[in-house]
Parts: C-alpha cells; structure tokens; sequence
C-alpha cells in the first residue's frame, strides 16, 4: 500500500506598502481616544496638573506677590496669571514621557508594534491624549484667577488664541519629554531630567518679574527664552499689547523642537523594538 504525501504550503502575508499620511492621522487619533478614555475612567490622573498650579498662582500671588509688586499687587496678578499658565503647562509636559516610560516596561509596544498601524501613532496618539490634562490645567488656573481678581482685557477670540498657544506649546515641548522617556525607560529618571530643564528656563524668564529687574546677561537671556517669549505673546493676547514679537519667537520654537525631538523620539522608540 503506497502513501502519498500531501504538502501543505505556509500562508503567505502580502504587505501592503507604506501606511500613508491619512492612515497614521486616523490610527493616531484613535489611540488618542483610548487615552481620552483612561483619562475619564480615572480622574485621579489630572490631580497633578490642577493642584501644582494652584500652589504656584496662591504662593506668588500672596507670598511673594506684595515684594515683587512694587506697590500694586493688581497689576502684579495681571502680569503673573499669563506666566504661571505658561509654567504650569510647561510643568504638565513632563508627564508624558514619565507614563511612556512606565508603559515600556508592561509590553504595550510590543502589543502596538504586532499591529497593521503607523509605528509612530502609539507615541502621537499618547501625546494628543495628553491635551485632556494641559486643559484641565489651564480651566483650573483660569477659575483661581478670576476669583483672586485676575480681568481678559481683551476679547474671546484672543483668549481662545492665548489657550491655543499655551496647548500648542504643551504639546510640542512633550516631544522632549517622550524622547528621554523612550531612551531612558525611567519613570524618575525622566521626570528628574526634565525637572532641571525646566526650572531654569522658567525662573530665568519674565513668568514672575519684568527683564528690566533682572541682571544684564539674564535679561539677554531671557529675550530669547522660549518661555519668556509665550508669556509675552499670552500677555499680549489676554491683557491686550504687543504680540507679534513673542508669538513670532514661540512658534520658531516649537517647530524647532518638535522638528528635533519627534525623529529622535521615534528613532529611540525603533531602537526599543529590537
């Protein structure tokens, strides 16, 4: 009796090409939506971002607010409100890269990687999800400062610019901070790293004080500090004045920033594949 063998050939897949532009939007706004929905099942995530700037408004205003004033406490809270928006979302974006680097450690990449998706939209999609926290922050600050006497003197279509910017600005920072959050896979690390960048660009800017109250070289410095220039833009824009010249400054800014850091972050998170 005679057998045959009957081969079996294995399955091919057949790739299906580059995903294109439209593609990775779509992929990236859908896992932004996940995030979205993290953030709702579990508020407790948002307590950073609405009490650190609630302490920095209440502890400048009323601790340092009457030295720094120079006798007019109101226009010192006009002057202040704008800056510590700008540090408090500035603060908010070190989050990003510190929750990255936790999920690195759970496998979830990997899970996104065995998936037909854009390999840059888990990092995109975690980023936009992270506007629900820069808006948190800001509804927050916006309420304190308004029941402490804080006044728009401009009008709704330049507020709603202010907060764009202020967004904006959030958001293509945190490229900074998902860059080290995939390199180092730290969570302590990361926000250690990006604590000491922060803080001196914000105490070396015009967030609490006026440039002409500073030393020469600080001043010099500040003039091309990217948080000096979004506050005088939000400034101008919330309080009425120039806006041309720090709005100009801020977006050079964040394009330059993103322009770095997003390869290197996608670079990194390619690098954590192998």
């Amino acid at each position: 009796m005679s057998t045959q063998t009957i081969s079996v050939s294995a399955p091919t897949v057949e790739l299906t090409g580059r995903i294109s532009f439209g593609q990775t939007v779509s992929h990236s706004f859908a896992l932004a939506g996940r995030g979205f929905m993290k953030f709702m099942k579990s508020p407790i995530q948002l307590v950073d971002v609405i009490l650190t700037p609630v302490i920095s408004l209440l502890m400048f205003v009323y601790l340092f607010g009457k030295a720094m004033s120079q006798g007019d406490p109101d226009a010192y809270l006009q002057m202040v409100v704008p800056g510590v928006m700008v540090m408090a979302v500035f603060q908010a974006s070190i989050g990003i890269g510190s929750a990255l680097a936790a999920d690195a450690s759970t496998g979830i990449f990997d899970r996104f990687r065995s998936m037909p998706i854009a390999r840059s939209a888990p990092l995109i999609g975690a980023v936009l999800a992270d506007i629900v926290r820069y808006v948190a922050c800001l509804v927050t600050l916006v309420v304190l400062a308004l029941i402490m006497g804080y006044r728009f003197e401009t009008n709704v279509v330049a507020a709603a610019g202010a907060l764009a910017l202020l967004i904006g600005f959030a958001l293509a920072f945190s490229w900074m901070s998902v860059f080290l959050g995939m390199l180092i896979k730290n969570p302590t690390s990361v926000q250690g790293l990006m604590t000491i960048l922060i803080l001196p660009l914000t105490f070396a800017s015009n967030v609490f004080m006026t440039k002409e109250t500073m030393a020469g070289w600080l001043q010099a410095f500040s003039d091309v500090n990217p948080v000096s220039l979004v506050a005088d833009a939000v400034r101008g824009l919330l309080n009425g004045g120039p806006v041309a010249h720090g709005l100009t400054g801020s977006l050079i800014w964040m394009a330059g920033v993103v322009a770095v850091f997003f390869p290197l972050a996608m670079r990194a998170y390619r690098k954590s594949a192998g």
